[in-house]
Parts: structure tokens; C-alpha cells; sequence
């Protein structure tokens, strides 16, 4: 009896030290030094942005049909773990990001932190992000400080308990956060590593189209394979597999699905993917889009056909 008792308490106090230490670890707010020596570019910060994905995310869907000030914040999604709406990130020093460094803002994309330490969910992809160039994020800030401010408060996201507790999101990172800075592999060409920094970190491609188990982490052996949402919508496969991927594209489809959303059978992207190419990747210079080709094309290929839900 006693050896199981003192086998109890010894784990409820390994569960108090660790849930002690994650809110310490979680309420840190230092950022580190940046190793960026060039100034910011915002012009090219615009290009970056519409790779990035952010303007679709944060801007409400009015505001893009009306051509209205963007990144003020408001964009729903709508997951199994509750409604998360995308923030204002305008340079408001109230309600946006005025007040960041560019320390802050990098540790944002590469940590998944506020400027205060707290754990960022991670239906802002920093799961991803964090292996974005420093100073093509630097280049984003500088852009976004050039538009209007706005002064509009970020809506609260809506999600219920336990998901509401967002120290327990370091333990989630433990487990599926990996922050991996990008390296060209030597043995590809410039075009090929290109793609994959594309693909895989700026433009977060498998945050929609790779799958995810029940705690929302990735499945590492179905990369790219395609998923059902988030949002409760599909992504396709877009590894090369010949019968349920893209692997009977040309190169030229890919590029032409990514600049005009047309599909090779006539047909058009619909859902989430209508406002990745309106408001992202038609914006994309050729270049930049035969590097996603190149490297979706090159791929392991995953067999995996991707129902609809009924």
C-alpha cells in the first residue's frame, strides 16, 4: 500500500512540475536577436505577403469583395476544435501589431508565440512558418507597416475547454512542433529547392493538404496526400500518385491551376483554394510557380483519394 501511494503522489507531483513548467515556459516573452543584416524591403514584403497566404486569413470576406483595407482581422475558421478568427495585424499599436519588434514578429512565425510569451494556436501556421527566411519575414513587417492602420479590435475565438487553456499548447508542441529552419538540399537545383521553401514553409501548402490525426498533428508519412479540412472542406492529393494525385499533370497544369485556378479537365479550384489563388498565388511570378511544380512533381507519391464528406 505504501510503496503504491508513494508511486501516486510521486505522479501527481511530475504532472504539477510539468504543468508548472509548461506555464513558465509558456509566459516567457524574450525574443531572440535576429542575425538579418539588409534593410526591409517592403516591396518585396507585398510579393511575400500574397506567397504567405496572410491576406486571405486575415481579412474578412467583405472586405475582399469590396476591395477594402486588408489585414484588419475577422476571417473565420471553423475547426473540430472550435471557431478561430484571424487577428488584425495592421499596424494599430492597439488593436494590431504597431508595438512589435521585429524580434517579436519573427519569434511569431518561428515559435508560435505573442510578444508576451503566450502560445499562439496553431491554426496560424507557424508548424510551418517556422522555417521561413528571417528576412523575407522582415520583408512582410515592412510591408504590412506601409498600409492604413486600423483600428478594430481582433474578435475572440471561440473555443470551449480544454482547447481554451492555451498553456496546455505546449504540450502539443512538445509532440508535433518541429522548428526546423529551411536548407537546401546540394543535391537539387536552385528551381528544385525553391519549390520545396515554397511549398513547404512559405506558401504552407500541407497545412490543408496533408492530413491530421485526432489532436490535429500531422500524419508525417501522408505529406501533401490530401485532407479533409479544418474547415470541413477537401484538399486534394497533390503528390504524384497516377490514380488519386497529380501525377498525370504537366508541369505547365500546375502552373496554370496555381495563376488562373483552372484545372486540367476544364474545371475550376472551389472552396478555401478560390481565395489561395485570387488573393496568393496568381500574384506568384512564373518563376516562383514552375519552382512549386518542379517540386510537387518530384514528391513521394501517396495513394490516397480524398472523399467528400456527405
Amino acid at each position: 500500500m505504501k510503496i503504491a501511494y508513494m508511486a501516486v503522489l510521486g505522479i501527481a507531483v511530475l504532472a504539477v512540475a510539468a504543468v508548472l513548467g509548461a506555464a513558465v515556459w509558456e509566459g516567457q516573452h524574450v525574443a531572440p536577436a535576429l542575425t538579418a543584416k539588409v534593410t526591409p524591403d517592403p516591396k518585396r514584403g507585398e510579393y511575400l505577403i500574397r506567397a504567405g497566404g496572410c491576406i486571405a486569413c486575415h481579412t474578412e470576406e467583405q472586405a475582399l469583395k469590396d476591395k477594402g483595407p486588408i489585414l484588419g482581422g475577422g476571417r473565420a475558421l471553423k475547426t473540430p476544435f472550435g471557431t478561430f478568427y484571424g487577428p488584425n495585424i495592421t499596424k494599430d499599436p492597439v488593436h494590431g501589431i504597431g508595438k512589435w519588434s521585429d524580434a517579436e514578429f519573427v519569434r511569431a512565425f518561428r515559435a508560435g508565440r505573442s510578444p508576451a510569451g503566450h502560445n499562439y494556436y496553431p491554426a496560424f501556421p507557424y508548424t510551418s512558418f517556422a522555417g521561413a527566411d528571417e528576412r523575407d519575414l522582415l520583408d512582410i513587417k515592412a510591408y504590412i507597416f506601409t498600409l492604413p492602420s486600423l483600428a478594430k479590435p481582433s474578435k475572440p475565438h471561440e473555443v470551449g475547454f480544454p482547447y481554451n487553456l492555451r498553456f496546455g499548447l505546449t504540450f502539443w508542441k512538445w509532440i508535433y512542433f518541429e522548428r526546423v529552419r529551411f536548407r537546401p538540399d546540394p543535391a537539387k537545383s536552385a528551381e528544385w529547392n525553391r519549390g520545396a521553401y515554397l511549398v513547404n514553409h512559405l506558401a504552407h501548402c500541407g497545412e490543408c493538404h496533408t492530413p491530421r490525426n485526432a489532436l490535429g498533428g500531422f500524419k508525417s508519412d501522408m505529406v501533401l496526400a490530401g485532407a479533409r479540412t479544418l474547415e470541413g472542406g477537401t484538399a486534394p492529393n497533390i503528390t504524384p500518385d497516377q490514380e488519386t494525385g497529380i501525377g498525370q499533370w504537366s508541369e505547365s497544369a500546375v502552373v496554370d491551376a496555381l495563376k488562373s485556378g483552372m484545372l486540367p479537365d476544364g474545371d475550376f479550384v472551389g472552396g478555401a483554394m478560390t481565395d489561395v489563388v485570387n488573393h496568393g498565388t496568381s500574384h506568384l511570378n512564373d518563376a516562383d510557380l514552375k519552382a512549386i511544380a518542379v517540386y510537387l512533381k518530384s514528391v513521394k507519391p501517396v495513394r490516397n483519394k480524398v472523399e467528400k464528406k456527405k
